[in-house]
């Protein structure tokens, strides 16, 4: 009898591999929690199938499924320098940043916090020693590793992840900035960051998550993150998406809001050849309150999809989604915005817009934003537009002696600029309006009706 290879093969060796390394330094719990990833992996797979399949109904993972990525147990020889980040990502020298290069912590790139900055961030071993217990209670508890196969796989690999703890009461000013780095190797490598962000009753924090590629080559990242948002506390977060344009991104990040509590979010998605970010928010404290605002770019035959699931499970909570997606070529984006309001969640209030601006006949976009509601005493209201640049704009600023290009630039960038001008980090957000300028020139305009 022949046995037939699966998915699971390559990554259980490399499993196996990473525990012999490892070798006992971690701590039992952490241990388990890996062991538990895995065993959810091996029952789960990826999820490739699309029948009866909503989560992934548009976008197929097939592609990731069936290639063979290389684990990197050795850090890289050639060295990353910080002028190679900084060409292709937000930065700041005020910022606490801590780099990780293929999945390893870089200590010569990184600027992590001290106890003056009114928090703690640090890679996951120096994170154990300090806050182990804030650790052991929350990684791993929000995420939903036996529904989840990719959340799953990326517990099985927990080693260099990114831990950030604001204490009870602190308003840190100096942001935090997690940047990961994939770098041109031999094969095609996977990679699996992971972050956890506590912020503590009554504290404050801004936080950028970034994710570049330095090379054209086909690699993997499988991204998790959770984030605890304490009774009165507040996170400003940005999520920055810049990865080759042959890579494969997915991206999961569960929230969980106390009390009172505020979470906003604005990731930003340029690149990759498949690219997925999966936000899942859960309201579960009277008065909590989320604002998601999202920008994504695609052009060639590039694939966005934003699924954004809401979960009000206390009453007076509320939830804002405004999304906006550029599309050339022949791309293609998703957005699936659900918000579910649970029996006795009363006095909710949400609404939910995605908008797109599609520059070619070949571009096409999937939108479903979605209530379901189970509570009488609310107000929700969603929507979604999918158009082309407006025939009567161009020709009023055309006649007004703007060239074609220019105009169309212009009218485009005006477009992006609501979602641009909400971010409040300067650096951050100067560096998208570059960016964004830079880019559009790019698209071409075919005259879609």
């Amino acid at each position: 009898m022949v046995e037939v290879a699966t998915e699971q093969d390559k990554y259980r060796l490399d499993f196996q591999t990473l525990n012999a390394r490892l070798d006992g330094s971690s701590p039992l719990w952490l241990n388990q929690l890996r062991e538990r990833g895995f065993s959810s992996f091996a029952r789960l797979g990826f999820p490739t199938a699309t029948r009866g399949n909503e989560e992934w109904k548009y976008t197929s993972v097939g592609p990731i499924a069936k290639a063979t990525f290389e684990y990197p147990f050795e850090r890289k020889t050639i060295p990353v320098t910080e002028a190679d980040i900084r060409a292709v990502t937000p930065w700041d020298d005020g910022w606490t940043t801590l780099v990780f290069v293929d999945g390893h912590y870089s200590e010569a790139l990184s600027s992590p916090g001290s106890e003056s900055t009114g928090y703690m961030a640090a890679p996951l071993t120096a994170g154990l020693a300090a806050n182990g217990d804030t650790a052991e209670r929350h990684l791993g508890r929000y995420a939903v590793l036996e529904e989840d196969g990719f959340a799953a796989v990326n517990t099985a690999f927990i080693q260099d992840a990114a831990l950030v703890r604001v204490p009870s009461g602190s308003s840190p000013e100096a942001p935090v900035h997690l940047v990961f780095v994939t770098t041109d190797r031999d094969r095609p490598i996977v990679t699996h960051p992971r972050i956890l962000v506590v912020a503590e009753e009554n504290s404050t924090l801004s936080l950028v998550e970034s994710y570049i590629g330095l090379t054209e080559s086909r690699y993997f990242t499988n991204a998790v993150v959770e984030i605890v948002v304490g009774e009165g506390a507040s996170i400003d977060h940005y999520r920055y998406l810049m990865e080759s344009s042959k890579a494969f991104h997915i991206g999961t990040t569960h929230v969980y809001q106390g009390r009172d509590s505020t979470f906003s979010s604005i990731p930003f998605a340029v690149g990759a050849s498949v690219a997925r970010n999966g936000l899942y928010v859960a309201l579960d404290g009277p008065g909590s309150s989320c604002v998601l605002r999202g920008l994504y770019l695609t052009s060639g035959t590039q694939h966005i999809d934003n699924h954004i699931n809401i979960d009000h499970a206390k009453p007076q909570a509320s939830s804002s989604q405004r999304f906006k997606g550029i599309l050339a070529g022949k791309s293609r984006a998703v957005f699936s915005g659900r918000v579910l309001v649970r029996q006795g969640a009363q006095k909710t209030y949400s609404d939910q817009s995605d908008k797109n601006l599609i520059l070619s006949a070949g571009a096409r976009v999937n939108t479903k934003p979605s209530l379901e509601i189970y509570a009488d005493d609310v107000m929700c209201t969603h929507g979604a537009t999918v158009g082309a640049v407006a025939t009567e704009a161009l020709f009023y600023m055309r006649s007004r002696g703007l060239d074609h290009g220019t105009a169309l630039s212009l009218l485009i960038h005006g477009f992006a600029s609501e979602i641009i001008e909400t971010v409040k980090l300067e650096p951050f957000r100067d560096h998208l309006d570059r960016l964004v300028a830079g880019t559009l020139p790019a698209f071409r305009y075919e005259g879609v009706a």
